[in-house]
């Protein structure tokens, strides 16, 4: 037994959880394209160093994230390409449309650039379904943009999500990342 002393007592009375991480470190470091499936994995990728950029992320580095899809990973994509940037945790939810407690596991492997600047919880509208008026009453949207919103949907459907919403009415950048916390589809 003196010769294992210096093992943690885990390690010593568990081997096969031991080497279950090491194949785990090992997939993780081998495999660029390995999708994380755990809460496990994850604190081992961030044991590793891995992090990801939210705002130069690629549709491959999203994968990795266990839970998301490859429209998920698609849209985010699409929105930083078009200006957009992500702040904090809250942003990426607001981009996607989910509950912040559904990210949070996923937070320690995501890097953003500035954490402080991230709204309070606003009142949602849904462009879907929401009225000129309704519309009118977010931040930036005035009459013209409101009665383009509603146009739009009546011409071609409802808007599947927010890179959808951006590229049908040709918005800039920074005015999705200013609507993005205020919209649910």
């Amino acid at each position: 037994m003196a010769l294992f002393d210096w093992l943690p007592l885990a390690t010593r009375l568990r081997p096969e959880i031991n080497s279950n991480r090491q194949s785990i470190r090992a997939r993780i470091l081998g495999d660029p394209y390995y999708r994380l499936q755990s809460t496990e994995e994850i604190a081992i990728a961030v044991s590793l160093g891995l992090k990801i950029d939210v705002n130069q992320a690629s549709v491959d580095d999203w994968l990795r994230l266990p839970g998301l899809s490859i429209h998920q990973a698609r849209s985010l994509v699409s929105l930083a390409q078009s200006g957009v940037q992500f702040l904090c945790i809250e942003d990426i939810a607001a981009a996607l449309s989910m509950p912040i407690l559904r990210l949070k596991p996923l937070e320690p492997l995501l890097r953003f650039c500035y954490y402080d600047d991230c709204p309070s919880t606003p009142q949602l509208v849904n462009p879907n379904t929401a009225s000129i008026e309704q519309l009118m009453l977010l931040p930036g949207v005035d009459l013209i943009l409101a009665r383009a919103i509603f146009s739009n949907r009546r011409a071609a459907g409802a808007y599947r999500n927010l890179a959808d919403f951006q590229t049908r009415l040709s918005l800039p950048g920074q005015m999705t990342a200013q609507l993005m916390h205020y919209l649910r589809f």
